[in-house]
């Protein structure tokens, strides 16, 4: 065992103790120290949502506390940037004698050209795995390339879970640990941030919520997950985004709970399984085409298109004002809190590249200024497939009616009812496109007047997307 000196483990975007590889191989090296850098100007340029930023500070402190019991000491840094990162690092070993660095290796494109530069430096990293359930760059088709349709993809992942059963990143024993004195005062990042206390701490998520979501409601996932009105989602992204639940842990539970799961395709606890399976794609698709982290078309077909990019369009988008009141009740949603329906996700992303032909762009950078559970390759993913411009996306004549999605997720207007109160009394009826009733009945003034026709917007987008895939063949 190497002297505990001479040993770090660097927290990044891993903020937990459980399954985590690179912390279980710097205990085995007697490490007593831990170090985490924010980069508070590089999240600002990320577009990292205030309410993300407090949710990262609530869970540095918990995990400030469970590495003290481990006898791991956690120094917790402000540098303004990336490049920071690298030269307080150096410092760092430097004073502190370390010839190890532990850490878990992350995707994105500045995040791998920083590792890249420490390790040309000279600093001793060692990196690990932990942001994926099946290896990055490990699924791939006949032509060792990665998939370009999800289905085939997840079943090789499939393929792969069955063959090569997850073994999580244990903790050693203890020996003689002796418990770290910590200080009295809380870790505080600056910068603007908005209350996540509503969601709970990944201690409670694993103790708790996991196991009740898996016995009590994993089986209804499937028919209730596209209600926004109703809790039939476990809510794990915001900690899975944040890296406080691995989610090769949630996969373990879920097997343990369903043996036959990974053969059973048809059942509701597949389905869930199935949205995992996707977050791993996009992580995957991320590690062989990292130019996707510059904002480029997944399809450079798409390259020519010349978003109108209406600005007052956009801004109605944005606070919720656009008439359609699934749309609406949707983006009011996020705004107040942080999170939205990942059904409701696709209906809005809809329609503001199809319905308002605004650059999928413009959508995927407020959806990051605000969600407490913003990742940069699923939200990436999720805004090229609506757009028809990523990897197996939706294709670009499929433009979701709003009405229709809310008539049939939203049936009775209980999500509606709840963030667009204005229409709360309104017949259900009348409740998806209220505006012909309150015509009728004088009271226009209560709600905003649908920004675009559904129909006329259908049939522009249809010739947009032709007009220009032509120009381009």
């Amino acid at each position: 065992m190497e002297n505990n000196a001479e040993s770090v483990m660097w927290f990044r975007g891993d903020l937990r103790v459980l399954d985590n590889p690179a912390l279980a191989k710097a205990l085995r090296q007697g490490c007593t120290k831990a170090l985490f850098m924010a980069p508070l100007e590089q999240w600002l340029q990320h577009d990292m949502a205030p309410i993300q930023l407090d949710f990262i500070e609530r869970h540095l402190n918990l995990l400030r506390d469970q590495l003290a019991e481990l006898g791991v000491e956690l120094t917790c840094l402000t540098v303004t940037d990336f490049d920071e990162q690298v030269s307080c690092l150096s410092s760092y070993c430097q004073t502190q004698h370390i010839k190890h660095i532990y850490a878990n290796s992350e995707v994105e494109l500045n995040e791998h050209r920083r590792d890249e530069k420490i390790i040309t430096n000279g600093l001793p990293l060692h990196l690990s795995e932990a942001d994926v359930i099946v290896p990055k760059g490990s699924v791939l088709n006949g032509q060792q390339e990665m998939y370009k349709v999800f289905t085939p993809f997840r079943n090789a992942w499939l393929k792969q879970l069955r063959q090569h059963p997850l073994n999580l990143a244990f903790l050693p024993e203890p020996t003689a640990v002796i418990a770290v004195h910590q200080p009295a005062e809380d870790i505080v990042l600056a910068g603007n941030k908005t209350s996540s206390q509503k969601w709970p701490l990944a201690t409670v998520i694993l103790q708790q919520v996991i196991p009740e979501f898996i016995a009590n409601k994993c089986q209804d996932y499937q028919q209730l997950r596209d209600y926004p009105s109703v809790k039939g989602t476990s809510g794990l992204s915001p900690y899975l985004a944040i890296g406080a639940i691995s989610p090769r842990t949630v996969v373990n539970a879920l097997t343990q709970a369903f043996p036959t799961l990974l053969d059973d395709t048809a059942s509701s606890a597949f389905c869930w399984l199935n949205e995992l399976a996707w977050r791993d794609f996009y992580k995957h698709l991320l590690f062989h085409y990292p130019a996707l982290c510059k904002h480029q078309n997944y399809q450079k077909k798409y390259n020519h298109l010349h978003w109108h990019n209406d600005n007052a369009l956009f801004e109605a988008w944005c606070q919720g004002q656009t008439g359609y009141p699934l749309v609406d009740a949707a983006m009011r949603q996020l705004l107040q809190t942080g999170w939205m329906h990942n059904r409701l996700r696709m209906v809005v992303a809809s329609f503001l590249t199809k319905h308002l032909l605004i650059d999928w762009r413009r959508g995927e950078r407020f959806f990051m200024q605000h969600l407490i559970d913003g990742d940069f390759s699923a939200n990436n993913g999720g805004w090229q497939w609506a757009a028809g411009t990523g990897c197996d996306a939706q294709p670009y004549f499929r433009i979701f009616n709003p009405i229709t999605q809310s008539k049939k997720f939203d049936a009775e207007g209980a999500f509606i009812r709840k963030f667009v109160p204005e229409l709360a009394t309104l017949p259900s009826k009348y409740i998806h496109f209220p505006h012909q009733y309150l015509q009728d009945t004088g009271q226009t003034a209560i709600y905003f007047p649908p920004i675009v026709d559904h129909k006329t917007a259908r049939e522009q987008a249809l010739g947009f997307y032709k007009q220009h895939l032509s120009l381009d063949a």
